[in-house]
């Protein structure tokens, strides 16, 4: 059998790069361990989102957890095996292992792969911890199947799905600690945007240990101890591990594929996808290290595909503008440049700022915590002529995760950051915040107009 297009992983990227291959006439094998969907179905976005939601609304664990189930299942049901082989895409479930750069073995049986997208994600990544293995540690991989709720849990990680699942599981009432190396919540985001959730989470009851690296886990079954260097202990039932993610690629035989993997085992990419391999090999969604973001996995899938199947030069792999969410309450949403790095990059970007508690829906809806900064910069030539170019927003408030687009379509445009400022939202909104924003750009509004961009942490 002749295959146009082979993908191993059925996850978003594999999912994507399949259909791509079957919208451009190609034959695609997608080849897959698990069923189709991938950690995003059954482990991550989907499950975690359905938590949170059932969370926020008052529900009960048990209700929480069937509500979990329910949105996997229907997730699941439209990206079965059966529902792409009415796409034209043949579903294997096997593990695959390359034997030459276009050969796989597959079952005891060697399909010859000419063409071939890797994208094999990745799993939970347990940190050396003493102790911490013996403690039987849940991660984003089972904790969805608890069959009831612990009375205490330790959070280790407090990036996005740390915050994410340390303040649904609170809200279902687990004693929630998290438990952070660094020296705030979300590290990796806005710093005004850590402080504005861990004041939610002291609000909400949620124990934050921040600047705590953990040196050591001991105890037994239901009272497990995490010593911290240089601070007091934390006690819990369980523990939970939300550190980040190990590539799926052990056992794969990249070494016989040509294909090099950086030191810490994600498949090395060009910004094409491509990887070393001297065939038709390339990489997409979090097996390459790059943004472990479901929605940039659909993107680096369908770039993968297209670049196997081209005819010319092909597509280039932009992360630019790629929005990122984290759907704590409230959410925090970034794309692009924050104002540190744009004052760095960019001399004489601007910021503009709106707190939440101007913005009248907000207000309404008695949901003030948050803020708006959007950052733009000069254009060659024309400088701040109609405000500028936009090069970035943090976004911190109630559907935060939907108002970042507004600006995420402003930046892969091109367009003037006026524009966002002429553009008539209905009143009372949220969205009407980006406006209200972009406003001070051109003009000064409501006492407010867009200040030089400073380095380091500032707070408006």
């Amino acid at each position: 059998m002749s295959y146009g297009l082979v993908v191993i992983g059925g996850g978003a990227a594999g999912l994507s790069a399949a259909r791509t291959a079957a919208a451009r006439g190609a034959r695609p094998l997608m080849i897959t361990e698990g069923p189709p969907g991938g950690e995003c179905t059954f482990t991550g976005c989907v499950p975690s989102k359905a938590l949170i939601e059932a969370a926020a609304h008052g529900a009960g664990f048990d209700e929480a957890m069937g509500r979990v189930r329910s949105a996997v299942t229907r997730v699941a049901a439209t990206e079965d095996e059966s529902v792409l082989a009415g796409e034209g895409i043949e579903v294997l479930r096997a593990r695959a292992s390359f034997l030459a750069p276009d050969r796989i073995e597959v079952g005891g049986r060697v399909l010859f792969a000419p063409r071939v997208v890797v994208a094999t994600g990745g799993g939970p990544r347990l940190p050396g911890i003493p102790g911490l293995a013996e403690a039987d540690p849940l991660t984003t991989d089972d904790v969805f199947t608890l069959a009831e709720p612990p009375e205490s849990l330790a959070v280790l990680g407090a990036g996005p799905v740390g915050c994410e699942l340390a303040q649904a599981l609170a809200r279902l009432g687990v004693a929630v600690t998290v438990v952070e190396g660094r020296d705030r919540l979300l590290p990796g985001e806005d710093p005004e945007a850590s402080r504005v959730i861990a004041e939610r989470f002291a609000r909400e009851g949620v124990t934050v240990r921040t600047g705590a690296p953990v040196t050591r886990v001991s105890g037994g079954a239901g009272r497990w101890r995490l010593e911290i260097d240089g601070g007091a202990p934390v006690v819990a039932e369980r523990i939970l591990v939300a550190t980040g993610r190990t590539p799926g690629t052990r056992g794969m035989g990249l070494a016989e594929a040509g294909v090099e993997t950086d030191d810490r085992g994600f498949v090395r990419t060009s910004d094409r996808l491509a990887t070393t391999s001297p065939s038709e090999l390339y990489a997409a969604g979090d097996v390459t290290g790059r943004i472990a973001l479901t929605h940039a996995a659909h993107l680096m899938g369908r770039v993968a595909a297209t670049n196997a199947l081209r005819r010319g030069r092909g597509v280039r792999f932009d992360d630019r503008v790629v929005p990122r969410v984290a759907f704590t309450d409230p959410e925090v949403a970034q794309v692009g440049l924050t104002e540190h790095e744009a004052a760095l990059r960019h001399p004489g970007s601007r910021v503009a700022y709106l707190p939440m508690g101007e913005v009248d829906r907000a207000v309404t809806a008695g949901r003030t915590d948050g803020f708006v900064r959007i950052v733009a910069g000069p254009r060659p030539i024309l400088g701040h002529t109609g405000g500028g170019r936009v090069l970035g927003a943090t976004i911190v408030g109630e559907r935060a995760g939907e108002l970042v687009h507004e600006i995420a379509l402003a930046m892969r445009t091109g367009m003037f950051t006026g524009r966002l400022a002429q553009t008539v939202h209905a009143y009372p909104t949220h969205a009407i915040a980006v406006q209200q924003t972009a406003a001070q750009f051109v003009m000064e509004y409501a006492g407010r107009r867009a200040r030089p961009a400073r380095r380091g942490e500032r707070k408006a």
